[in-house]
C-alpha cells in the first residue's frame, strides 16, 4: 500500500543517514518528602512564569531578534533567577520560536496545497473522474457549494498566517493548546477544575538546565553526583528554602540510571557537560529526571561501501514490515521476511509493537552480515488530505496511521547489538575498514 502512494512521488537519489548524535536517559525521582515536592513545585512554577513572559515578548511581531536584544532579555531574567537559569530560559525560547516558525511554514504549505486541489476540483465538471496524477470533480452540487465555502475559509486563514509569517510573529501556547482548550470542556474530559489546574501547572513549569564542560559533575544548576545525589541551585527569590551551602537544595532521594548508566557516570566523573530536566507527571503523581548529552558525530561510510556486502530492503506497511535481503547488485537472496505489529490501541501499545518489530528486524540484519538497511524516505503529509483522496476515509486513516517518522528515528538510533568476544557466533567484519572489536556492528542506514 505504501508503495502505491510512493509511486506518485518523485524519486530522490539514495543517501546514507547519519547516526544520532544526541542521547537522553530518564529515571524516576523516588523517596521525595513533602518539602522536596513543595520546593520543586515552587522552582518550576517560578521559572515557568519567567519562561512564559520571555516567550511572549520574543514571539511578538516586529521584535528585533539580535544579540543586543538577547542580552537585554537575559539581563532582565538574571535579576529574577540567576545567569545560568536565564541562559537556559532564553535558549528554550529560541528553540520554541524556531520550532513554531517551521510549523508555521509547514502550515502555509498545507494551506496552499489544499487550496490548489480544491480550486482544481471546483473547475472540473460534476462527477468527472480523476486520475492518478489529479483528482476529479465533486460528486454533487451540494458538495461543490460546501467546498467553495471551505475554500473561502482557507483563503482567509492563509492570509492571516502569511501576514504572521511576514512579520515574524508566532502563536504559541506554553502548556499546549489542547490542554488550554480542555479548560472549557472539563465534563467531556472527565476532569475537575483542580485536576485540570494541576496538569496545566505541570505542563507550564520550567525545570531545565544546560550542561557545562569543566564544571563540577558537568552541571552547576542541577547537579547529580555519581552516587545519585541530586541538588538544585535555587533562584534568588527562593534561596531562603536552601538546605545546603551556596543557595542549593539537596533532595532526600537518590537516583540511578539503569539505561546507559555507565556512559552517564563516565561523563559526570570527568566533568563533561550533561543537561538535566525535571518533570512532574500529574496523572501518576511522579517526578522524573532526564539526563541528556551530545555524542561525537561519527563519519558515515560511502554509499558504495555500505552496499558492498548487500543490504536489507525494508518496506513499511500498515500492519507489518516487509524485508528482503539483497546482494550488492540488488538481486534478492533467500526468502523475504515479515515482521508483524498491531498499531491499534493506546500510544504506549503501538510504540511497543513497533519497537519489538524493529528490534527483530535489526537483529536479523546483524545476523545476516549485511552492511546497510535501506528504507523508503516517505512522507505522507500531502497524501492524507481529504481534498486529494476525497471520500476514501479508510484509505486516508491507513496512510496517516503508518508511523514512518518513528520507524526512521528508531532505525537511526538503534544501538549495536553487543556480543562478547567469546560468543560462539562469529560477528561480521565492520565494513568501514576498522578492525573487529568483538561487537556486532550496527548496519548503516540508507534512505531512498
Amino acid at each position: 500500500m505504501s508503495s502505491a502512494v510512493a509511486a506518485s512521488q518523485p524519486l530522490r537519489a539514495p543517501f546514507v543517514v547519519r547516526e544520532g548524535t544526541g542521547c537522553a536517559i530518564r529515571t524516576r525521582l523516588k523517596d521525595l518528602n513533602g518539602q522536596d515536592v513543595e520546593v520543586l513545585r515552587l522552582v518550576g512554577g517560578h521559572l515557568g512564569s519567567l519562561a512564559s513572559r520571555d516567550l511572549r515578548v520574543y514571539a511578538q511581531a516586529g521584535f528585533e531578534r539580535n544579540n543586543r536584544s538577547w542580552a537585554v532579555r537575559k539581563q532582565a531574567l538574571t535579576a529574577a533567577c540567576s545567569s545560568r537559569w536565564a541562559g537556559a530560559i532564553t535558549k528554550s525560547t529560541h528553540d520554541q520560536y524556531a520550532l513554531a516558525r517551521r510549523a508555521q511554514a509547514a502550515h502555509l504549505h498545507r494551506l496552499e496545497t489544499t487550496m490548489k486541489v480544491i480550486r482544481h476540483r471546483l473547475a472540473q465538471p460534476l462527477g468527472a473522474k480523476g486520475s492518478k496524477r489529479a483528482p476529479g470533480g465533486y460528486q454533487s452540487a451540494r458538495e461543490w457549494r460546501a467546498k467553495a465555502q471551505r475554500l473561502r475559509v482557507l483563503e482567509a486563514r492563509h492570509t492571516q498566517v502569511a501576514a504572521d509569517w511576514e512579520t515574524g510573529r508566532v502563536r504559541v501556547v506554553r502548556g499546549g493548546k489542547r490542554l488550554a482548550t480542555t479548560r472549557h470542556h472539563l465534563e467531556e474530559a472527565g476532569l475537575t477544575e483542580y485536576g485540570w489546574r494541576v496538569r496545566w501547572e505541570a505542563a507550564r513549569a520550567f525545570f531545565s538546565a544546560d550542561g557545562e564542560s569543566g564544571k563540577r559533575f558537568g552541571n552547576e544548576t542541577i547537579r547529580v553526583t555519581p552516587d545519585g545525589e541530586v541538588s538544585v541551585k535555587l533562584p534568588r527569590p527562593l534561596e531562603h528554602l536552601a538546605n545546603a551551602p551556596h543557595g542549593r537544595y539537596v533532595l532526600t532521594g537518590r537516583v540511578e540510571f539503569r539505561h546507559r548508566g555507565e556512559e552517564w557516570a563516565d561523563r559526570v566523573s570527568s566533568n563533561r557537560a550533561v543537561a538535566y530536566e525535571i518533570r512532574h507527571d500529574p496523572v501518576r503523581d511522579r517526578w522524573y529526571l532526564t539526563a541528556s548529552w551530545k555524542r561525537p558525530a561519527v563519519q558515515t561510510v560511502p554509499l558504495e561501501t555500505a552496499r558492498a556486502h548487500g543490504v536489507i530492503g525494508v518496506d513499511m506497511n500498515a500492519d507489518h514490515l516487509a524485508a528482503y535481503r539483497l546482494d550488492a547488485h540488488g538481486n534478492p537472496v533467500g526468502e523475504p521476511r515479515r515482521f508483524d505489529y498491531d498499531l491499534t490501541g493506546p500510544a504506549s501499545h503501538r510504540d511497543a509493537q513497533l519497537r519489538h518489530a524493529l528490534t527483530r528486524l535489526m537483529h536479523w540484519a546483524v545476523r545476516s552480515g549485511v552492511g546497510a538497511v535501506a528504507i523508503e524516505d516517505l512522507h505522507f503529509s500531502d497524501s492524507t488530505t481529504r481534498e486529494k483522496h476525497g471520500r476514501r476515509k479508510r484509505f486516508r486513516q491507513t496512510v496517516s496511521g503508518i508511523p514512518t517518522g518513528r520507524l526512521k528515528a528508531r532505525i537511526v538510533n538503534w544501538p549495536p547489538n553487543t556480543a562478547s568476544p567469546s560468543s560462539p557466533s562469529t560477528p561480521p567484519t565492520p565494513h568501514n575498514g576498522a578492525p573487529s572489536t568483538g561487537r556486532n556492528p550496527s548496519p548503516q542506514r540508507i534512505a531512498r
